[in-house]
């Protein structure tokens, strides 16, 4: 590709309203990464700013005739380095595009800019009596576009399904500039190739959303909640097998000891420090005695200690104890965190692997996650400045990886590939899964603008 000059950005600015395109040295070193603190990174020749969709027309029109590389960002909240700039490349934020077109509560779904922070769209659902299913733990700050590139989960998934579950519609901006709608307003469209499927998740390698469709559901009827201790990493497994049997849960999480540790020094709430696993389970379909059911499939399953509630406030402190698992860990150093999805029946058998890989590079392994769905978050944690406690934590989080493909799994469940996951994933998948992706990729993206190097190299 060919290096930008000034006068190609000047260009740009021309093109565009006035502040749209920033040069600032400072402004665009806190454009260079997301929350993925190991991919490589290349501060932004310029950060664009776009408001509109005929704006990331005109910036996808200029980038591919000058051929500079368009890296698509949203809250830079990501977890794999997928919107971590690119040398000689310009960083396209689509966090201006922040309004709420629609909302029909009569056909449940909602209009949305790429800008919009999820939790604000859950929370005006929730006024109308509808929710917007997915939950990521970032929620109260990333956004509905970067949910649709890395096509997001959370804690929900169980039930609802990942982001592209919830999506009923896009518009998307491809790399010469046209502009494509997807989808629509209804629950089923079966014409033509699934091309709204083959955009959520592509990372901003296919083309740039800037409107979002999705599907809204009824509120929760009424929220019952569960958590179980357990002696042993396999009692707790054999009790999520009961659990999804009996209880039909919205949410079933796992924190591991380590985990459990961090989270109450953190944010004191009784947990209980000794035990190898907690699982955290919740129902939201109004059956009063489906958590009951849960919990003798816990007692059944060997936990030490079962609670039920169906108070709202205790439900909330007990999954906000989940919630602040990351925090939890972040307060305790450094960290690398990991997206593994494996089998349920190999859940325990990854858990207890992170925590012998962790115990054989010197390093804390705490996992927790979405155990109802075999999507796990093995989390290194190691001292700030400890270089060389830095590379046996790259060992260890690239261990945990392949442990999770020599169980039969994925080396990612919902954050997505971007840069820390690319040379994994040409593992897992094989190269004529790769041949293909790049057919398309060439196919939208002749001149290969779109977020180079990213998942695909």
């Amino acid at each position: 590709m060919t290096v930008p000059t000034t006068a190609a950005i000047d260009e740009l600015s021309e093109e565009l309203s006035p502040g749209s395109v920033l040069t600032d040295p400072e402004i665009l070193a806190s454009y260079e990464r997301d929350r993925e603190l190991w991919a490589s990174a290349v501060a932004p020749l310029a950060v664009v700013r776009a408001s509109t969709v005929e704006q990331v027309s005109t910036v996808l029109r200029w980038a591919t005739r000058h051929s500079i590389p368009v890296v698509p960002r949203g809250a830079g909240s990501g977890l794999a380095g997928a919107a971590n700039g690119v040398e000689g490349g310009i960083v396209l934020s689509l966090e201006a595009m922040d309004q709420v077109l629609a909302l029909d509560p009569t056909d449940q779904y909602a209009v949305v800019q790429p800008g919009v922070v999820t939790a604000e769209l859950k929370r005006l659902a929730a006024a109308h009596g509808l929710r917007y299913a997915p939950d990521p733990g970032s929620a109260e700050f990333c956004t509905i576009g970067g949910n649709v590139a890395t096509n997001a989960g959370g804690l929900c998934c169980l039930k609802y399904g990942v982001t592209r579950d919830s999506v009923l519609g896009l518009e998307v901006v491809l790399a010469d500039g046209r502009i494509l709608r997807l989808g629509g307003r209804t629950v089923k469209d079966v014409a033509g190739l699934d091309l709204l499927g083959l955009f959520v998740g592509s990372e901003g390698m296919l083309g740039v959303v800037t409107e979002v469709t999705v599907r809204l559901r009824p509120a929760p009827r009424s929220v019952a909640t569960l958590v179980a201790s357990f002696d042993e990493l396999a009692a707790a497994g054999r009790a999520v097998a009961g659990v999804l049997t009996e209880g039909r849960p919205s949410m079933c999480e796992l924190m591991d000891a380590p985990t459990l540790r961090a989270v109450e020094e953190y944010r004191p709430s009784g947990l209980d420090t000794d035990a190898a696993a907690l699982l955290l389970v919740q129902t939201d379909d109004g059956d009063v005695e489906a958590i009951e059911r849960c919990a003798r499939a816990c007692e059944e399953a060997g936990a030490g200690f079962v609670m039920t509630t169906q108070d709202e406030a205790e439900s909330e402190l007990l999954t906000m104890a989940r919630r602040t698992a990351l925090d939890a860990l972040e307060a305790q150093g450094q960290w690398l965190l990991d997206d593994v999805c494996v089998p349920l029946s190999a859940v325990p058998d990854l858990v207890a692997g992170c925590q012998e890989i962790g115990t054989r590079h010197g390093v804390t392994v705490a996992c927790f996650g979405h155990i109802g769905d075999g999507n796990m978050h093995p989390t290194v944690v190691f001292d700030h400045g400890d270089i060389a406690a830095e590379s046996r934590a790259r060992r260890a989080a690239e261990e945990i990886a392949r442990l999770g493909l020599h169980l039969g799994g994925t080396v990612t469940g919902e954050h997505g590939v971007g840069l820390a996951k690319r040379d994994l994933m040409a593992e897992q998948v094989g190269p004529v899964h790769l041949d293909v992706q790049r057919a398309v990729k060439e196919a939208l993206d002749p001149a290969g603008i779109l977020n180079p190097g990213k998942s695909l190299g």
